[in-house]
């Protein structure tokens, strides 16, 4: 029995798969807390998370357990426990568990009660729920090890308790949206802290995973509800807790609380980590993307640049004859304010060649908006040529509202590997430019001061693919334009319930019937991070072919 702890949070990106590399930075982060009596990573963190249909190879699984088997050994020479989150297979069926590593020996095991089912989550397809889960014991103390969405329910944490777990101890990948750390705090790990009168160590992963971002900002609350400790978020961190045993039970003794991100800090963060490990992991040398002079691409390459540094990323601009003098002028300010490479490639030769070529089967025809998507899918391919010749991933800049109602051309501006911007709807990329423009992200490796023009955030939306366009020439106001798509696509709201809401109905159904049959476009797009509760794909799985409409 002893009277004090000292618990090791190691707040750790993962790499998805990298079995070796990621038990070889668990075991690195052990050597740096050799003086604590246990060190903790996140949910899965010896396979990574989400592993999605990885964990259905035998051999993915048997190297797990190998591995772990190996780490076991590593603590039978003294020095901290472990507690690592893996994949595990009893009676066949696999479990998403947690491991104590002590002794030299695999100790005790624990495994995910509440599998979650629902946005991007879909534990239940892979996993089976382990039963309610009793204690461990370390050192004489009754630790509860509930698992990520275990806490997000009351019956685990109220269940431990009950058993007699004097602390508890969560491990979670839960994938950052917006305000989402105020909800875990305060909508449940002081919940469950205060319902169960015990200490709760809450250990987030950080780092990118496909289109999920994990913000860190781990925290420990006491069985009172008072916040102990509040870890930094985007980074990683280890931080060693100090707990006592007191006449009414363990508590943390209060450490340091660290400032998280504001809003759109948060958002702009979530873009940067999200595309720097995407590019790091997928070993792309940097990006190249167009520069047009608008402000979605000039917010993308800032992104790019924070995530990647200047010197990794390659703008490009690509001028028809209906690109404005000032949209030149734009872009090039804005690529000599990065820093980035910047070159000018005229797109005309390929638009006149194209011309030519179709004149016979076009004959008779007006210009209409295939001509304006020859041009853009012009620009698709030079990029692209760039990428296959150079190397460097081709980022796509088009924002949700776009993407909403299809105002983007496939084979054209969609053409890439990533999109920062995919859940990113118009007035945010507003608010994360003026935001840039003023601050530098703790994360970022980009420049110091501003990273675009001014006349960039004020001038009109334009695709400059006819004289005098502006995107307010085809879709309402983006004011309008996002608030209408906010219940559409975050909130299920029908026609009638926007109309309710001050929306006019012609606009609301327009926009609705956009929104409905761009679904075909949206699936052939490149990925980008998940921003808010109901990003494009694993959030929203609406069938391409589809007659229903709410008004």
């Amino acid at each position: 029995m002893v009277d004090t702890l000292s618990i090791t949070l190691a707040q750790l990106n993962q790499s998805v798969g990298d079995i070796a590399g990621n038990a070889a930075a668990m075991l690195a982060a052990r050597s740096r807390a050799a003086g604590a009596d246990l060190i903790v990573f996140p949910e899965m963190q010896l396979i990574g998370y989400p592993p999605e249909d990885l964990v259905l190879k035998p051999a993915l699984i048997e190297r797990a357990a190998a591995q772990l088997e190996a780490m076991a050994k590593a603590t039978s020479g003294g020095g901290p426990a472990m507690l690592v989150g893996s994949v595990f297979v009893v009676d066949g069926q696999l479990h998403n568990g947690i491991a104590l590593l002590d002794g030299g020996k695999v100790a005790a095991v624990r495994f995910k009660h509440e599998l979650p089912n629902y946005g991007t989550f879909d534990e239940v397809r892979l996993f089976q729920p382990g039963p309610l889960p009793e204690p461990i014991v370390f050192k004489g103390v009754m630790i509860g090890l509930p698992i990520c969405e275990d806490i997000w329910h009351p019956d685990v944490c109220r269940h431990l308790a009950n058993f007699g777990a004097e602390l508890l101890i969560c491990i979670n990948g839960s994938p950052y949206e917006i305000d989402k750390d105020t909800l875990r705090i305060d909508g449940v790990a002081k919940r469950r802290a205060v319902d169960t009168g015990l200490p709760l160590a809450y250990l987030n992963r950080v780092g990118g995973q496909d289109e999920l971002v994990f913000d860190g900002a781990s925290f420990v609350v006491n069985g009172d509800g008072n916040l102990a400790v509040q870890m930094k978020d985007w980074e990683e961190q280890e931080v060693t807790t100090r707990w006592t045993r007191t006449a009414t039970g363990w508590r943390c003794d209060q450490g340091e609380i660290a400032r998280l991100a504001d809003h759109p800090e948060d958002i702009y963060c979530a873009m940067v980590l999200a595309l720097r490990d995407y590019v790091d992991r997928n070993k792309f040398p940097g990006v190249v993307l167009g520069l047009s002079g608008g402000i979605d691409s000039a917010i993308c390459a800032a992104i790019a640049a924070d995530a990647l540094g200047p010197e990794r990323v390659w703008s490009v601009m690509l001028p028809s004859r209906f690109t404005s003098q000032l949209s030149l002028d734009l872009a090039t300010e804005c690529a000599r304010m990065i820093g980035c490479k910047y070159e000018t490639i005229p797109i005309n030769p390929a638009v006149v060649a194209f011309d030519q070529m179709l004149s016979g089967t076009f004959a008779d025809k007006d210009v209409d908006i295939t001509e304006e998507n020859v041009q853009s899918r012009i620009r698709g391919v030079t990029l692209m040529a760039i990428s296959n010749k150079f190397g460097p991933m081709l980022l796509t800049t088009g924002n949700k509202s776009e993407m909403s109602v299809g105002y983007a051309t496939i084979y054209g501006d969609m053409a890439g590997g990533y999109n920062p911007l995919k859940d990113a709807y118009k007035l945010t990329v507003f608010a994360i430019s003026e935001w840039r423009n003023r601050h530098k992200p703790r994360i970022g490796l980009g420049p110091d001061g501003p990273v675009m023009p001014e006349g960039i955030i004020t001038r009109p939306p334009s695709a400059e693919l006819r004289p005098d366009q502006k995107d307010s020439d085809s879709l309402p106001e983006y004011p309008v334009l996002d608030g209408i798509l906010l219940g559409l696509v975050e909130h299920e709201k029908s026609v009638d319930q926007l109309v309710a809401e001050g929306f006019t109905r012609e606009t609301v159904v327009r926009i609705e019937r956009l929104l409905n049959v761009a679904e075909y476009k949206r699936r052939q797009a490149p990925p980008g991070v998940k921003l808010g509760t109901r990003n494009f794909g694993r959030d929203r799985r609406y069938p391409i072919t589809n007659a229903f409409r709410s008004g």
